[in-house]
């Protein structure tokens, strides 16, 4: 089992990065395809439109937004399920674009996976 790490999506990809997934619903701005390196784009494994603008990555909602983000997650296992299957074969990078490290999707999908599969 590899290991699960998260990285912003500027950040340069490293050689113990294994397969880098982008896990944003949305494509960030400012940057092209071409431009950043990741393996796979799971758009689905992003939090509802609705909870993402819900959330506006406001800490202070960040405990309610988990709770939301999880029971979308638990609802909806064929979305993660190929991070789990990267996982089997090596290690695997989450990248966001959000600006706040530490309420952000992938912070929370990290939790939500490494709680099942560690």
């Amino acid at each position: 089992m590899g290991t699960l790490q998260i990285k912003r999506i500027v950040e340069d990809a490293g050689h113990g990065d294994g397969t880098r997934i982008l896990v944003d619903r949305l494509w960030p701005r400012g940057h092209t395809k071409a431009s950043v390196k990741y393996d796979l784009w799971l758009r689905d494994v992003a939090p509802t439109t609705e909870l993402r603008r819900w959330f506006g990555h406001e800490a202070e909602r960040w405990p309610e937004f988990r709770k939301r983000y999880f029971a979308e997650l638990k609802s909806n296992p064929e979305a993660w399920a190929p991070i789990v299957d990267a996982l089997r074969k090596s290690n695997v990078t989450l990248l966001f674009a959000a600006h706040d490290e530490e309420h952000n999707n992938a912070v929370a999908l990290r939790e939500f996976l490494s709680a099942r599969h560690s």
